[in-house]
């Protein structure tokens, strides 16, 4: 999904004059580095590319704390990164509450590299779900501290389908706030206008 293509005349608000270029990472505070790194890159086949091992002060707790901060490059430039705290109090302070409850991150991957994070995350035994969201098609599965992972592949149509989202995203969210929560994603739920 092209997310970067600004809408034309609908909204009012004005973008800033240049967007991010990419996302330089996304950061999980998780309880063992060492469990995480085995699904990384055992696992999915993501390695391990930098570890920070820092101290310092952090407002939340109010105190200085350590912590391991680990990357995991992507192809873009960006990373996954993880925080591990050396004290378990810390961990229980800063860590997600409930990452299974429908919190996650999405990356784009081929369909060569689709079908081998399928067979590996089914090979490894871990949680695995297959969905057709009909602009694309995802698996999700979940790290050992139980964050969402989603690896999606975009429909053939791609282009097309973004061309027509961008054309309603915010009448569509105005008819969604108003109310009115009929299904707009036609290949998933069929015709529901």
């Amino acid at each position: 999904m092209n997310v970067h293509a600004q809408p034309q005349a609908q909204s009012k608000v004005k973008p800033l004059s240049e967007a991010p270029e990419r996302l330089h990472h996304y950061a999980f505070v998780i309880k063992d580095q060492e469990a995480n790194r085995k699904f990384f890159e055992e696992i999915l086949g993501i390695p391990l590319a930098a570890t920070w091992c820092e101290v310092a002060y952090n407002a939340s707790v109010k105190r200085d704390i350590s912590y391991c901060h680990t990357f995991y490059p992507l192809a873009d430039g960006g990373a996954l990164a993880f925080f591990q705290y050396a004290d378990n109090d810390v961990y229980e302070a800063l860590r997600a509450l409930r990452p299974e409850m429908g919190q996650h991150f999405s990356m784009k991957v081929t369909p060569k590299a689709y079908d081998e994070l399928a067979k590996r995350i089914q090979g490894a035994g871990a949680p695995f779900r297959e969905t057709d969201h009909g602009y694309c098609k995802s698996i999700y599965t979940a790290s050992p501290d139980g964050l969402k992972l989603e690896f999606t592949i975009d429909a053939p149509d791609v282009e097309q389908i973004n061309a027509m989202r961008l054309k309603d995203c915010h009448s569509e969210l105005a008819r969604w706030l108003a109310g009115d929560h009929r299904p707009n994603n036609h290949d998933r739920h069929g015709d529901t206008a």
